[in-house]
């Protein structure tokens, strides 16, 4: 039965060899309004469409009767529109097809083999994964000209909220396709999207400015706390006619805090731990343990489990292999550090102090089990030499100072944290304000509340601060938050933005931080990896273009609604533009004045992108370093009688 119903699904599709003529009446001449006739016949070719399959085309072309000549002096012809609206300009597939690839492959983060796939079996479509990746990159030009076509519409959207907060930010993989996205943060729209050579504030602020004079000017500015992003960011500020205000993001200056003041310490104890190797010691105990057990591993992991599961009357460890089973437990539990962790990233998360902390404690469960030694001997020698795995932490006479000076810092900061009402999970992925079912006036008297809480925290700050003594640690970590203060409180508030009374007039509050950019940053990467299967994306990246970010506004419902109107329009809306580009072509061709396109920011730097390496490392590159030296006579020969020493030019 399965074999038929494929048998008989291929047959349907199949609708290869059926030739088709494409003939419909010319109307008359645009010139002299006469009569058209049949010029010629193009001869069948093979296209293919998602609406109708893979077969033949023949189209007849008509031209004027009396031989009238445009302006520029080519013939007046037409051809058939309704091949011109379905087919893609000089290519043999569809408008469709071109659609259903591209958002194959950069919404849904599909691989060529898939599109591919997929095409053949439900649609009856056969390409090449060379031409899957060549309409891949076309339907990337055409969302940019779509973008671009919509602009004026999509201002006025944002101009009907009473504008829009710009949140700027850009990322790369390993220094390298480095790519810089402004959204809307109020629409959470793609406006811009950029492959620039760094991060520097020349080419951040080219783009914001470029991305202005499209969608008008912002209400406020959300960035991070880059130099070159802050240095770009209050240039564009100081060029707009009113005046706005360049928020900084909460997240990112309690990280930036963090770095600071916990990195040395962190560092210090990362090190000592390296040095020490205590995770590849508890890992190769573990493993030796597992060898050890073998056979009898799963019925040891049946004791230590019923072990875990009693209540606790005592502290006595279960004899036989559950009780190596249990000592094996404790090790595991030690070195799986990691899983404590909420955010992973440092330094709202401290893994290797997270590491030391369970190390002691592991080290103070041995001792309370050995206070009552196990009767069963294979269980006393598993948990000594356990205590002597982990022994090295207590003799280590630096380490001790440099953790009670960390947890100092630490309390510091996680002070700081709570002030600012962002927990430790919450970098990268706090919710808005609209999402975390707070009213207007809740919200804003929570940046009330928030903004008296850092006030008063300051002030323990300086109150707490010694002026002199022996707490050098403490007086240096209070000195690194109070800085901080200094330098990027101001850019802290200022996140309610009175709107127009066109707009419907009263308040709206922009988000505390860039975590908008910051997940879709994560969730585009995280499509990438799943297409690319790879965890390192460097060089996807630095192939990847630009416009697939705008491609994201295609998940925006308002978005559509306002640039195509729906999803299935799409290829229509493609066609409808080329069309429009060969009327504009048409009056060029005449005479008529062209439309001046806004420039587009290209900015170089010193840095290498993937061209400039292309070159440099070129054989040709090298050859022509090797004429020019050897073109050179040496100045001076140096020599000893029997060979060439030294030679200076």
């Amino acid at each position: 039965m399965r074999s038929l119903q494929a048998h008989f699904s291929k047959k349907a599709l199949a609708t290869d060899g059926v030739r088709v003529t494409v003939s419909e009446e010319p109307g008359s001449c645009p010139v002299c309004e006469g009569p058209m006739i049949v010029q010629k016949s193009i001869p069948s070719r093979p296209v293919q469409t998602l609406e109708h399959g893979p077969f033949q085309l023949r189209e007849i072309v008509h031209e004027c009767a009396a031989g009238c000549r445009r302006p520029d002096g080519s013939l007046v012809m037409r051809r058939a529109a309704t091949a011109a609206e379905r087919l893609l300009p000089g290519r043999s597939v569809g408008y469709d097809v071109m659609d259903f690839i591209g958002r194959r492959r950069f919404l849904d983060k599909r691989q060529r083999e898939e599109i591919r796939a997929e095409l053949t079996k439900d649609h009856g479509i056969t390409l090449s994964t060379g031409e899957i990746s060549d309409l891949a990159r076309l339907y990337l030009d055409y969302v940019r000209r779509l973008h671009e076509a919509s602009a004026p519409r999509l201002r006025r959207a944002l101009a009907r909220d009473g504008g829009w907060p710009m949140h700027a930010d850009a990322t790369c993989e390993d220094g390298r396709g480095t790519m810089l996205v402004i959204l809307a943060g109020w629409r959470r729209w793609v406006l811009g999207s950029w492959k620039i050579p760094t991060e520097n504030a020349e080419a951040i602020l080219a783009c914001a400015r470029l991305t202005v004079r499209r969608f008008g000017e912002p209400c406020a500015v959300m960035r991070d706390l880059g130099k070159a992003m802050i240095s770009a960011c209050d240039d564009l500020v100081a060029g707009l006619s009113a005046t706005i205000k360049a928020l900084g993001c909460h997240s990112h200056f309690l990280a930036d805090v963090g770095g600071d003041l916990l990195k040395p310490g962190h560092n210090a104890l990362r090190d000592t731990l390296r040095r020490l190797k205590m995770r590849g010691a508890l890992r190769t105990f573990a493993r030796d343990m597992g060898r050890e057990l073998g056979g009898e591993l799963e019925t040891a992991r049946e004791g230590f489990r019923d072990w875990q599961r009693q209540e606790p009357e005592s502290h006595d460890l279960p004899a036989g292999t559950a009780g190596v089973a249990a000592v094996r437990g404790l090790a595991q539990w030690a070195f799986d550090y990691a899983a404590a962790e909420k955010s992973r990233n440092f330094p709202f998360d401290r893994p290797y102090l997270d590491l030391y902390d369970r190390c002691i404690r592991a080290r103070r469960v041995v001792d309370g089990w050995l206070r009552t030694p196990p009767e069963d001997r294979r269980v006393l020698r598993v948990l000594r030499r356990l205590g002597r795995t982990l022994d090295p932490l207590r003799q280590e006479p630096s380490l001790v100072r440099v953790v009670r000076d960390l947890r100092v810092r630490v309390n510091l900061f996680d002070d700081l944290r709570e002030t600012l009402r962002l927990s430790p999970g919450s970098y990268g992925r706090s919710r808005p304000w609209s999402k975390r079912l707070l009213t207007l006036q809740e919200a804003r008297e929570e940046l009330r509340d928030i903004r008296a809480a850092l006030a008063r925290f300051i002030a323990s700050l300086r109150k707490r601060r010694p002026q002199r003594g022996p707490a050098q640690d403490l007086r240096e970590a209070i000195d690194v938050i109070l800085d901080h203060l200094k330098r990027h409180g101001k850019s802290l508030w200022g996140h309610e933005v009175r709107l127009p009374a066109k707009a419907g007039g009263g308040v709206r509050l922009i988000e505390r931080t860039n975590n908008l950019c910051e997940h879709f940053f994560h969730a585009f990467k995280h499509g990438e990896r799943r297409r690319s299967g790879r965890k390192n994306l460097a060089r996807d990246f630095e192939l990847l273009p630009p416009e697939s970010a705008l491609v994201q506004n295609f998940n925006c419902p308002d978005y559509v609604a306002i640039a195509c109107g729906t999803l299935s329009r799409l290829p229509r809306v493609f066609a409808e533009m080329d069309a429009a580009e060969r009327r504009k072509s048409a009056r060029r061709h005449g005479g008529t004045k062209r439309e001046v396109p806004i420039p587009q920011p290209s900015i170089e730097t010193g840095s290498l992108p993937l061209i400039d390496r292309r070159l440099i490392r070129s054989e040709d590159m090298r050859r022509r370093i090797d004429a020019v030296i050897r073109s050179r006579p040496p100045l001076i020969t140096i020599s000893d009688g029997l060979r060439v020493s030294a030679t200076v030019y």
